[in-house]
């Protein structure tokens, strides 16, 4: 009774608020699509002050606002004039043509052959890229070839990567990989190659979890790629393991993981603690006229102490955590790092993460932009931008990327990268020197670093940070 309260509640309130819609007539739009995207951009967009186009005095009736849409060819035409600084501010929100394929990547399901791999410009070049392993997902197609974390690709079906052509290169469901030797620094092909095939695939982020003991001290290391609401269940077997252990140092790595749900890295940063229920882990901001009439209780991600699912969380009540970043570190990721700090002392080793501090929300064609009562007229979804995220003191500017200290920073190296969750793996070691040490190990020798690929596209969806519901309206 108390949810279907809370529905009505919010279906009633939702008109009284959310646009200037309002003051439209009642005629049906001639572009449903192009309509949809403008009325939902108009209301949620984080930046929709910034976009002239989506002011609340641009359209008074849905005439003017159907003449406006007639001037784009596409709907994907008319949501990318609507996108605030696409190249250097907004690189995240999207539009799909078909929401069940848009869901799917939300929850870490794709069309994969289970390589995860970097990409990076060759050395002094600003067009020839080369790819590389990070690593292999388990029951895959790459699982059962002869590939590994470390492996270096040049080419796809002969054809070597460039800027311009790796995305529909590696975008086919079935291709072949040209192998190369990496020599210090230099990428030369070795004749070697591998076949590859995707499938329906969906990826438990939980991909290593171990203990490694350095005298009296039991320091438990997880390697987490995903914050898929999902896999929650699978998380929290983890932390049990962990606990079961009784490790007293937590080492997790979030070198890979590009994001995903706020609502998980909430309960990721409660499994850690388990000391601050029902305080607040971080706060949402979003569009102003949203935040005039939102209830502002509803904006605040609180510690928990249950997963999604009901089950009691596996807390570690630690007051120290140590974690592993890489460039590929994003959203998400960085929430719970900047979101912890006011809590507990957090040790980042590795270099500066993405710097996304912007989420999003799936609106789809219906009423209250949700999913009930959807247009069953086409599959159209988009997930623009709607809120920054910020800590408990309202610290959010991480834009450019949150970094290690300078004793602290450490990048991958490609020609030795050694085996995830082994003890001698180059930022696993640094962490057990910190750990058992101070820190104190040799310098270690200079190597190469390769200009990263950092364009955004469908494949990078996962660097979304979204949350699920729309916040609660104040009551007038």
């Amino acid at each position: 009774m108390k949810a279907f309260t809370k529905s009505i509640l919010f279906l009633l309130l939702f008109g009284a608020f959310i646009i200037s819609c309002e003051d439209y007539d009642d005629n049906p739009s001639s572009y449903p699509i192009q309509n949809f995207i403008w009325k939902g951009l108009n209301g949620y967009y984080l930046y929709q002050p910034d976009i002239p186009d989506l002011s609340d005095s641009k359209f008074y009736i849905q005439k003017d606002l159907d003449n406006y849409l007639s001037n784009f060819s596409s709907p994907k035409s008319l949501f990318e004039s609507l996108i605030y600084q696409r190249s250097t501010i907004d690189k995240y929100s999207v539009l799909y043509s078909d929401y069940t394929k848009l869901e799917q990547a939300l929850s870490g399901s794709s069309d994969s052959n289970g390589l995860e791999y970097g990409l990076n410009y060759k050395s002094g070049s600003t067009t020839d890229i080369f790819g590389w392993v990070k690593y292999i997902m388990p029951n895959s197609d790459a699982s059962t070839k002869n590939i590994q974390r470390g492996t270096i690709f040049y080419a796809v079906n002969g054809t070597p990567l460039t800027i311009s052509n790796y995305r529909s290169l590696l975008a086919n469901t079935s291709y072949t990989l040209n192998l190369a030797d990496y020599n210090n620094g230099a990428i030369t092909p070795n004749g070697q190659s591998v076949s590859l095939v995707k499938g329906s695939y969906t990826e438990n982020p939980v991909l290593i979890k171990n203990i490694h003991v350095l005298g009296s001290r039991k320091v438990g290391y997880l390697m987490y790629n995903g914050f898929y609401g999902a896999y929650e269940n699978q998380l929290n077997d983890a932390f049990g393991y962990l606990k079961g252990e009784g490790i007293t140092h937590l080492v997790l790595d979030l070198r890979y993981n590009s994001g995903g749900s706020v609502a998980t890295a909430t309960r990721l940063a409660s499994m850690i603690t388990g000391q601050f229920t029902g305080q607040v882990f971080a706060k949402q901001q979003w569009n102003p006229k949203l935040m005039a009439r939102l209830d502002p209780s509803s904006l605040n991600n609180l510690f928990t102490n249950s997963t999604n699912s009901g089950s009691t969380l596996n807390n570690l009540n630690l007051n120290k955590v140590y974690i592993l970043t890489t460039k590929s570190t994003a959203s998400a990721s960085e929430l719970v790092i900047n979101s912890l700090k006011p809590y507990i002392d957090v040790v980042q080793i590795g270099t500066t993460t993405t710097g996304k501090n912007v989420g999003s929300i799936t609106l789809y064609d219906s009423d209250d932009y949700t999913k009930q009562n959807i247009n069953p007229d086409h599959k159209y979804a988009m997930q623009p931008i709607v809120l920054k995220i910020v800590d408990k003191n309202g610290f959010g500017d991480y834009a450019q990327g949150i970094s290690p200290t300078s004793q602290n920073t450490l990048a991958e190296n490609i020609g030795n990268l050694g085996i995830l969750g082994n003890a001698s793996e180059p930022y696993l070691a640094k962490v057990l020197d910190l750990i058992a040490n101070g820190g104190k190990m040799a310098i270690p020798k200079t190597f190469k670093v390769f200009n990263e690929v950092s364009e955004i596209g469908e494949r990078d969806l996962s660097k979304e940070m979204y949350i699920n519901e729309i916040p609660l309206k104040k009551q007038f």
